[in-house]
């Protein structure tokens, strides 16, 4: 007889705790660039590069399992949010569940933009569980060439 198995959410809360106190101890000293404040209802937080490159700023998290359509992404003010959700499959074929390790759920990240940021032309897309949102930096935030001119050795004698 196939049985369906669900998740106990207590479980999920002491599998969350325990690797959470696991990255204290493992990473007490890492660095953080971009320091994002955990949400109460978040399940899980994706994995996020962040990459500066001439014109823009190219955010780049994982959320596999996680469908394009169930992704959200807002701007208030200076903040970036990314919400979404994971749902878990249940597995019919299963007679038993041995271990369920994998992270489902809501999640959300959130980050302060820079100044220089240009939130009217941020534009996201989605491939193969890979969520990219480029964050286009505002003209005058870029870097540009000043030309030296060069004076004739005439003009510098007179």
């Amino acid at each position: 007889m196939f049985s369906t198995a669900t998740r106990d959410p207590m479980l999920d809360l002491l599998y969350q705790l325990q690797r959470r106190t696991g990255q204290n101890f493992s990473e007490p000293f890492r660095a953080f660039d971009w320091a994002a404040p955990e949400a109460a209802t978040a399940g899980w937080q994706p994995a996020v590069d962040i990459f500066e490159e001439p014109d823009a700023i190219r955010l780049v998290a994982e959320v596999p399992g996680v469908r394009p359509e169930d992704v959200k992404i807002s701007v208030e003010g200076n903040l970036l949010t990314i919400r979404g959700t994971k749902e878990q499959v249940a597995e019919a074929k299963a007679e038993k569940v041995h271990r369920y390790e994998r992270t489902y759920g809501a999640f959300e990240r959130s980050f302060t933009l820079a100044a220089s940021i240009d939130p009217s032309k941020i534009k996201a897309t989605y491939t193969l569980g890979v969520l990219t949102i480029m964050l286009p930096k505002a003209e005058t935030a870029k870097p540009h060439l000043i030309k030296v001119e060069i004076t004739p050795e005439k003009a510098l004698k007179a």
